[in-house]
């Protein structure tokens, strides 16, 4: 499996400076990041590391589940995966951390019932190397068929 890259060139302090996020190896944007913005309910066209993990995230549950639901014998027709992440502060060692990660997926699967989409979210959610690589935050899991 390949490695892939990003990079981010960062100018000033903390709370007055900037960044710029590429992402390297697919090329397909460059993103600016600030820590008020990250901090700020309204990222006002700024990313931060949380919305890029939350996509990070979003996708691989997505691609996991779609595999475990196939296995399972059913077929996905769509799943509407949204990841929630919280930065807050960290009361143990000081300065901040990642607080939890709220996955949430509606499912329009054929051929697999509603325990069977729920073992496969509760696998995926398990499985997938996103969740692996956070399992020093709380993952909660919300997850319910369309009929």
């Amino acid at each position: 499996m390949p490695t892939r890259t990003a990079r981010t060139a960062w100018n000033g302090t903390l709370e007055e400076g900037s960044g710029q996020v590429e992402l390297t190896s697919s090329g397909v944007g460059t993103y600016t990041v600030s820590f008020p913005k990250r901090a700020a309910d309204d990222a006002d066209g700024t990313t931060s590391p949380e919305e890029l993990i939350a996509a990070a995230h979003s996708s691989c549950f997505a691609m996991q589940l779609s595999a475990l639901i196939a296995a399972a014998g059913g077929t996905p027709q769509s799943l509407e995966v949204k990841a929630d992440v919280s930065l807050g502060p960290d009361k143990a060692d000081g300065g901040f951390k990642l607080t939890g990660i709220k996955l949430t997926v509606v499912g329009e699967v054929e051929g697999l019932d509603e325990a069977g989409f729920q073992k496969a979210a509760a696998d995926a959610k398990a499985g997938c190397p996103v969740s692996k690589a956070l399992t020093g935050v709380e993952i909660t899991l919300d997850a319910s068929l369309e009929s």
